[in-house]
């Protein structure tokens, strides 16, 4: 079931951000340091960016229809989130958080995913002390894992635990491939090889990225791919059942039917009356006793 769902116009406002997001990760080859009057004015605008962009795409989200059941999932996983993220990060690349969010993302839909990403890095660093120009990007790509989880397609049991798991290890990588390139240009030095140099071609500069990734974060990332892969298989089955346990009894997306004082199927106008999918009702909404609940975001089901 879909904790979050994302209307039109959310996914719209989504697409733009992941173009925006693209770009300030990509900018040391969209844009020189120094062109802003100072070398590390880039990472900081668009990271500046980046939380409006993730305020608006939230925003958007929010607006299209999330309960109290969603957020108070919401929060508890964030919470449980940030509470594993100490137990794993600076440790040889270990990273504790990416499966939640793969899982997440997976049972609860890609808004829920998306907004799972961004609370729970957002409360990690307030809880670890991270806090710094780095956040934005971490929320950013967190926040599109934990999406992306959502769009992969449907397998059965066996399959869905190994395509995720797989998943689960691509992330690991592509998370770090993108977080490096925030802070690329000033991490080496200019006379190096694998250094950022403004001016050059593209194809050049590319090469020399591939080069800084590999010696300085490809350990780090395996770290993360491999815990992620592992978790995944280990504990990913039964965590999915629970999900998808909770998920039907909080009943998300619940059916809308409209039924006559009879009991009679009827579409919506004068003479119908809702009835409540779980436990007994009072006249004079259930004349007959137990019934279904019928309602929907946004419906007006008040008897004409």
């Amino acid at each position: 079931m879909t904790a979050v769902r994302i209307p039109g116009r959310a996914r719209v406002v989504a697409a733009l951000a992941a173009f925006i997001g693209l770009v300030a990760f990509t900018w040391p080859f969209v844009v020189a340091p120094g062109k802003f009057g100072s070398s590390y004015a880039p990472p900081l605008i668009f990271g500046a960016l980046l939380v409006l962009v993730l305020a608006v795409v939230i925003a958007e989200i929010a607006a299209g229809g999330i309960d109290a059941k969603a957020l108070a999932m919401l929060g508890v996983l964030s919470a449980v989130n940030a509470g594993l993220r100490p137990l794993g990060a600076g440790t040889a690349g270990v990273e504790t958080v990416f499966f939640l969010l793969v899982l997440a993302g997976r049972v609860f839909g890609p808004g829920f995913g998306f907004t799972l990403g961004c609370t729970s890095l957002f409360a990690s660093a307030l809880l670890t002390g991270g806090v710094g120009p780095w956040m934005p990007y971490q929320m950013f790509g967190c926040a599109f894992v934990g999406m992306l989880a959502g769009l992969l397609p449907r397998l059965r049991r066996r399959w869905e635990v190994l395509m995720l798991a797989g998943y689960g290890a691509f992330s690991g990588y592509l998370f770090g491939f993108l977080l490096n390139l925030s802070f690329w240009p000033f991490s080496t030095d200019p006379n190096s090889s694998i250094a950022y140099l403004p001016g050059l071609p593209f194809t050049e500069q590319w090469h020399r990225y591939l080069l800084f990734d590999l010696a300085t974060s490809l350990g780090w990332d395996t770290g993360r791919a491999v815990t992620t892969f592992t978790a995944v298989l280990v504990v990913g089955p039964a965590v999915l059942t629970v999900f998808r346990r909770a998920a039907r009894r909080a009943n998300f997306e619940p059916t809308v039917r409209f039924e006559t004082p009879d009991g009679s199927d009827a579409p919506a106008g004068p003479g119908t009356v809702a009835r409540p999918a779980f436990g007994r009702c009072q006249p004079p909404n259930c004349p007959g006793g137990r019934g279904r609940w019928n309602f929907r975001r946004g419906a007006d089901l008040t008897p004409s």
